[in-house]
């Protein structure tokens, strides 16, 4: 049942129509999708296994980690070298690299959350405010924050979440995602988003709401 939840919720996402300047890379006019579309499910379907009881909800995908991977917060490096402190990813877990991949080096906020997931051993859910890529005019090879109109249009999908896995607990990790929340008639501790220099804040801020029991 859950694999047919999670198969459901992929495809849906696969079917939405991405905005103007963002992208869309799970849909079905790309062949090379069709990689994407199986790696998330892969990482849901290995979540849903290990019962994460939170949600960490990041901005959006980037254009050198989840848009290439599929997966939240993953670059090419993560998902053929794996996290062995937590077992995922990496050889023999079926993760493949899509085709027509950009020449670009891996995204470093995805190196960034991995490493502190670990220093903590703290494993949530992953996610995004915004689950497709929003970029510049004209340069698919670029990131921005997400609009407002895009966030609320990303909140059905990490809501559909919430309900699917045993979520007791949503953390915002930055003001999009923050403000998601909020819209959504919820409340949620926030936390820095690592990007940009942000690692040791963030990582302050997370281990902090581990102590205090607010993120377990």
């Amino acid at each position: 049942m859950a694999a047919r939840a999670i198969e459901e919720f992929v495809e849906s996402l696969a079917a939405t129509k991405a905005g103007q300047n963002s992208d869309n890379f799970f849909d079905f006019t790309n062949p090379g999708n069709a990689g994407r579309r199986r790696n998330l499910e892969l990482y849901l379907q290995e979540m849903y296994r290990r019962e994460p009881n939170v949600l960490l909800l990041g901005e959006a995908p980037g254009f050198r980690g989840m848009r290439i991977t599929g997966v939240p917060f993953t670059n090419t490096s993560i998902l053929q070298g794996g996290i062995d402190h937590f077992g995922l990813f990496g050889p023999g877990k079926g993760y493949i690299l899509p085709t027509g991949l950009p020449a670009v080096p891996p995204e470093p906020t995805a190196t960034v959350m991995w490493r502190v997931l670990v220093e903590l051993d703290f494993l949530p859910l992953l996610w995004s405010a915004y689950p497709l890529h929003p970029h510049l005019p004209n340069n698919c090879l670029s990131n921005r924050s997400p609009t407002t109109t895009e966030a609320l249009a990303g909140q059905p999908f990490w809501l559909a979440l919430r309900r699917l896995f045993p979520i007791t607990s949503v953390v915002a990790v930055g003001n999009v995602a923050y403000r998601s929340i909020l819209a959504s008639g919820r409340s949620a501790p926030k936390v820095r988003h690592p990007a940009h220099g942000g690692k040791a804040r963030f990582r302050l801020e997370l281990q902090e709401l581990l102590e205090a029991g607010i993120a377990r």
